[in-house]
């Protein structure tokens, strides 16, 4: 009888864990509201609303329906003269499951609508078309970022915001958060004038901020003019990582499955391009590189050595597989794993710099040094890489450029 006593007492003074933070994405907002903010911009356009959708998997509300059957559905029904006319996809396809370009275009399976790809092999294939944004009055975009500068998304978002005010579109934003925080700003900043595909705007690698604010950001510093209606979230706070927020990860590309894989992303993906393989991992894209001509022992001794905060190394060795694009496929290589034992610590970009410092200091020429400037982008810092500086050191000379960035970018933070 005490035993059952003492067991009830447990019971009602048990410490219950705190909920999860729920975190309200765009296109949760839009249907909190009603879809009120598509009524207004429709009366903009006599009453009428014909909509392009940019997604991809991740493109869901809280409850897993798809953004493109929400407006298809629910917001018709909600907005008189709401219709939705095509889809477009980027880098990776609709399904997020393609690593290659010419991703041709198809119809969707599930609406039948036509799905315009813009990730093609000719940068023209890469920007939505005056024939393509045809019969439009807004484009809606609900993509995930991924909180560094060069995920495509972010010049996608780009183009799409160019494209919409030379052809008097709209362009709706539904907001997601920045799966690596908003509160970290790091990296170098790119050089202004070298913008490309991987490089959109003159910021860091790591901007801290969500694709919403990002548009706000390019929209007003690029001259734009876009008309722009950012869908903002609710129940995020900055400092949050994917996994504060309550919300499903899904897969936002083939190559990155983890949280972990995104905050190293943000540095290693350097390395991308080069004679290392860093992508044909099976389990861990972006958290572990080798080469036939590294030393995995001394590799993971070198930069174990330095000291790095927030990670370790772990000698590995691994035969790849994947896609022909990626370096040494069904060859032992060497090299290491990338362990993060603290995410907050952890400043990937001045990671990116002591791997591909690591790799130009033990191997040489063997290592193709001049690959990594093509996300770098910034060729003072690219040069002292290569001139054998320490890499602390480069990381302190791009400080003042980045605290300029960020007096830049409070303009534009929506959270």
């Amino acid at each position: 009888m005490i035993r059952r006593f003492l067991l009830l007492l447990a019971v009602l003074f048990a410490v219950v864990p705190a909920a999860a933070a729920q975190v309200r994405t765009g296109i949760d907002v839009l249907e909190d509201q009603q879809f009120a903010p598509l009524l207004k911009i429709a009366a903009r356009h006599g009453g009428r609303l014909r909509l392009g959708i940019l997604a991809n998997p991740v493109s869901i509300d809280g409850q897993g329906r798809r953004t493109i059957d929400v407006l298809r559905n629910d917001a018709r029904a909600a907005v008189p003269g709401l219709e939705v006319v095509r889809l477009f996809s980027g880098e990776h396809g609709i399904d997020a499951t393609v690593d290659d370009y010419a991703i041709d275009d198809h119809k969707d399976r599930a609406s039948g609508l036509p799905i315009v790809s813009l990730y093609g092999a000719q940068e023209a294939d890469k920007r939505p078309s005056a024939a393509q944004l045809a019969g439009l009055d807004a484009v809606v975009i609900d993509l995930q970022d991924v909180g560094v500068r060069y995920w495509t998304f972010q010049t996608l978002t780009k183009y799409f915001l160019q494209a919409a005010a030379a052809h008097g579109v709209e362009v709706i934003l539904l907001d997601r958060p920045n799966p690596i925080t908003g509160v970290a700003v790091q990296g170098p900043v790119s050089t202004p004038g070298l913008e490309d595909y991987t490089t959109p705007h003159s910021e860091p690698m790591r901007p801290g901020m969500t694709l919403g604010e990002l548009a706000g950001m390019f929209n007003d510093e690029g001259r734009i003019g876009a008309r722009l209606t950012v869908i903002r979230m609710t129940g995020w706070k900055r400092g949050d990582w994917y996994d504060d927020t309550g919300l499903l990860w899904v897969n936002p590309s083939p190559n990155l499955r983890s949280v972990t894989q995104a905050a190293a992303y943000a540095g290693t993906a350097l390395i991308e391009g080069t004679n290392v393989n860093i992508k044909g991992p099976a389990d861990a894209p972006f958290l572990r590189f080798g080469a036939p001509w590294i030393k995995g022992v001394e590799l993971a001794a070198y930069l174990n050595g330095r000291a790095i905060a927030g990670v370790s190394f772990l000698a590995v060795a691994y035969v790849p597989a994947g896609d022909k694009y990626y370096p040494h496929i069904g060859r032992r290589v060497e090299g290491v794993e990338v362990i993060v034992h603290d995410r907050d610590a952890l400043d990937a970009p001045a990671l990116g710099v002591e791997a591909v410092a690591a790799l130009w200091k033990l191997y040489g020429t063997a290592f193709e040094i001049d690959k990594v400037d093509r996300l770098l982008r910034n060729r003072a810092v690219f040069d002292r890489i290569k001139a054998g500086d320490d890499p602390r050191a480069i990381v302190a000379g791009w400080q003042p450029e980045l605290d300029r960035f960020k007096a830049r970018r409070a303009r534009y933070l929506l959270y």
